[in-house]
């Protein structure tokens, strides 16, 4: 099968296949066999025009008077994501945020192995957390080169955050997940994403708030 060049694939589209894997997981759990967009769709609040269009960017899945096969479509959503191969993930930050996320059980499950732990703090590093030993920024570029690790994730105060993805940057990761609240700049090589809590609180506060505001005026 051709690839999709990715300039072509919009950013709404490749962040709902993350939506419909989920969902078709969850099918799975249910001994559902097939699925049509339709279901698909609608389980999600979508249309089934929608779910087409956008698996259409990277194939063709279904099949005529079918549907989708939930099986074999999780199998190619999981290797459109790159998920159908294990890959390790460092963190740095061990502090109340990083600490949940070391003890997330979530992970290994969706093709994501935590591998390392690091922390510029002096009372932290050497100490074991659960199974990670918590090591120094220091030796950053010499555990990502000998474990292959590409993706990290970002759990420091905002102020320290973009020097923290710069040494990420410098010793070789390809894509960051950013838990600091504050926007942080990498080269165009490089994947970032950001999870801004409050951000995501404040858009939930305003849809209840223009709900209600909604409600009053009719």
């Amino acid at each position: 099968m051709e690839q999709p060049r990715p300039e072509l694939i919009p950013n709404p589209a490749v962040r709902r296949l993350s939506l419909y894997l989920r969902q078709l997981e969850a099918f799975k759990r249910k001994d559902r066999r097939t699925i049509s967009s339709k279901q698909l769709g609608e389980s999600l609040g979508l249309t089934d025009a929608q779910v087409r269009k956008d698996l259409a960017y990277f194939g063709q899945f279904g099949h005529p008077g079918i549907g989708y096969r939930v099986d074999e479509l999780i199998s190619q959503v999981k290797h459109i994501l790159g998920t159908d191969k294990t890959w390790n993930v460092l963190l740095v930050g061990a502090g109340n945020l990083g600490r949940a996320l070391m003890a997330y059980q979530g992970f290994d499950a969706k093709g994501f192995r935590l591998a390392a732990v690091f922390d510029s703090s002096p009372h932290l590093v050497g100490q074991k957390q659960g199974a990670f030993t918590i090591q120094p920024l220091s030796e950053l570029h010499d555990t990502i080169q000998k474990q292959q690790i590409r993706l990290g994730i970002i759990a420091v105060p905002a102020d320290f955050a973009q020097d923290v993805a710069d040494q990420l940057v410098k010793a070789g990761i390809k894509g960051l997940l950013n838990f600091a609240p504050v926007s942080i700049t990498v080269p165009q090589h490089v994947s970032l994403n950001a999870v801004d809590l409050a951000v995501q609180l404040e858009q939930i506060a305003f849809q209840v708030s223009l709900s209600g505001l909604n409600k009053g005026m009719s």
